[in-house]
């Protein structure tokens, strides 16, 4: 097996997974074959959706179909040409509380049946179990995990390592890093179906990011049952490669009609907003009065369209770097969708670590949520481990951010470097000119066309946790910097009160000199003339 990784986008990443019967790319999802109830025929959603690969239940198949999988081979047996990944039963374990197999009949049953990716009969946690009962899944899966190396014969197949631990993400830290320990091609998080139907994708973030910390992150992770394009874009994000779907066949059976934020059912609707084959021929009411077989096939032909065109939406976001934008935009579809944005706060280092420096396109800031993409935090912390201050540097000129990118190159500080080399000269050195800007805090002119400082667009006004966040971080900085003066250009039209605040009550923490003028004045001789004095004064009591 290998795993090329193209493009990159925080954890999310455009690869390649090659496998016996082909090479998929990801992020990539697996659509679910149900033989016995299939409303839309393996080789249509392969040949007219582009689906190449798709999932089916090992156990489903042994119980239903016995031997005829085997004789046939797997992919004769679907009448599927591309990649087939198989489940092992896990999941009727946790409808059921268990099935009348063995983990080794069921390694055996994959090897006989030719699938191309397996898993093992992995003890899934489920949601509201006790810690002890939690325990004893991940205890019990690492031992079938490990039975595995000794049972399978084959080379040619790819296995998966579930993750378990359900709602304890200590348990699920551990069993992620026992299971790092096993040579298996994929992994996988187990356990989180519960979690998603009930919208607690908060939760859903803590336990991805619990399994992706402690495994090897040069491989392929599954998510499974993550089934709704409202929420591709979180779990891509957060670092999940593969991913697998019934909902758009049980949604179908339901009368729901997907969309890419959300799910409305079919007699709610008066339009059906989307453009694929089957809705721009086709009215609510036409849909409504079809044969249920008919009707059925209808919604999920629909419901697979808009998968697809998901997934095509956030890996063309991911080659341009603006994977976060469209989180963003997403997690606006629904309020818990915000809130594990937000939880995206506690992995920021981790997420930075892995995301890339630099990107094709600059990036847009729209409030203090985007606090927590990576560009921002990677500035603070190199301005914090990593800059030093010029030699000469004795006077912090503090310059709000400007409509014009690199903001040296903006009108407004053109008018103050005559001042500056007015006043100073030959000593300009000793003025140190930094932007204050959002939402990446303190720039120091020298960095001014770094990326993504001068690649970036803000929405105005600012939110009151921004004006904090850079606020702090001015602070911050004069705090861990040595200098004799600050002089701050206020903007209170869009800084309020705060900058100034924070300025003044930090030097005076530090005993150095702080003098301020208001940016509204900032074209009168007044203006002008007042701060060229304040510079020769500090220039004249220079030894």
């Amino acid at each position: 097996m290998t795993f090329e990784i193209k493009e990159r986008d925080l954890l999310a990443r455009i690869g390649r997974l090659k496998t016996k019967s082909g090479t998929v790319e990801t992020p990539l999802l697996f659509p679910v074959i149900n033989p016995a109830v299939q409303p839309i025929p393996p080789r249509r959603i392969h040949e007219d959706f582009g689906f190449d690969a798709l999932i089916t239940n090992a156990y489903i198949l042994k119980k239903h179909f016995q031997n005829q999988p085997a004789e046939k081979g797997l992919h004769k047996f679907l009448d599927f040409n591309g990649v087939i990944m198989t489940d092992s039963g896990a999941y009727q374990i946790l409808v059921y509380g268990d099935i009348d197999t063995t983990p080794e009949e069921i390694v055996e049953y994959q090897e006989r049946i030719d699938t191309d990716i397996a898993t093992i009969l992995d003890w899934p946690t489920g949601w509201k179990v006790q810690r002890k009962r939690a325990e004893q899944t991940v205890n019990e899966t690492l031992k079938r995990a490990k039975q595995l190396f000794k049972t399978k014969t084959r080379k040619d197949i790819l296995w998966v390592g579930p993750v378990q631990g359900g709602r304890h993400l200590d348990l699920v830290a551990k069993s992620a890093l026992e299971m790092a320990r096993l040579p298996f091609q994929i992994y996988a998080l187990g356990s989180p179906t519960e979690v998603m139907q009930g919208y607690q994708f908060d939760v859903l973030a803590d336990m991805t990011m619990a399994a992706k910390m402690n495994l090897p992150i040069e491989k392929p992770l599954h998510l499974f049952g993550a089934g709704h394009p409202l929420m591709f874009s979180l779990a891509i994000a957060l670092g999940c490669d593969l991913f697998d779907s019934a909902a758009y066949a049980i949604y179908a059976r339901e009368n729901r009609y997907m969309t890419e934020y959300g799910t409305s059912r079919l007699d709610e609707l008066e339009y059906l907003p989307c453009t694929c084959p089957k809705c721009s021929k086709t009215t609510p009411k036409e849909a409504l009065e079809m044969r249920p077989k008919e009707r059925q096939a209808f919604l999920a032909e629909h419901n697979l369209y808009t998968c697809q065109a998901e997934l095509k939406r956030i890996k063309q976001a991911i080659k341009h770097g603006r994977l976060w934008e469209h989180l963003e935009l997403r997690a606006h579809g629904h309020p818990t969708l915000l809130q594990a944005l937000k939880r995206l706060k506690k992995y920021e280092d981790f997420i930075e670590k892995h995301s890339p420096a630099v990107k094709k396109s600059g990036i847009f800031f729209f409030n203090s949520v985007g606090l927590t993409r990576p560009e921002v935090v990677r500035h603070r912390k190199r301005l914090a481990e990593r800059y030093s201050l010029p030699k000469e540097a004795k006077i912090l000129l503090l310059i709000p951010q400007t409509r014009i990118k690199p903001f040296h190159k903006s009108k407004e500080f053109k008018e103050v470097m005559k001042l500056l080399r007015s006043a100073f000269g030959k000593r300009l050195d000793e003025v140190h000119t930094c932007f204050y800007a959002a939402p990446f805090g303190v720039i120091p002119i020298e960095l001014d066309e770094v990326y993504p400082l001068s690649q970036h667009e803000v929405a105005l006004p600012l939110d009151k946790e921004t004006i904090d966040y850079v606020s702090n971080q001015v602070a911050d900085y004069i705090k861990n910097t040595i200098y004799e003066m600050v002089m701050l250009l206020h903007d209170p039209e869009n800084w309020n009160q705060d900058v100034l605040n924070t300025c003044r009550k930090t030097c005076l923490k530090k005993n150095i000199k702080f003098k301020y003028f208001n940016i509204k004045e900032k074209r009168s001789k007044t203006m002008l003339t007042s701060l060229k004095k304040i510079l020769q004064k500090a220039l004249s009591e220079k030894p």
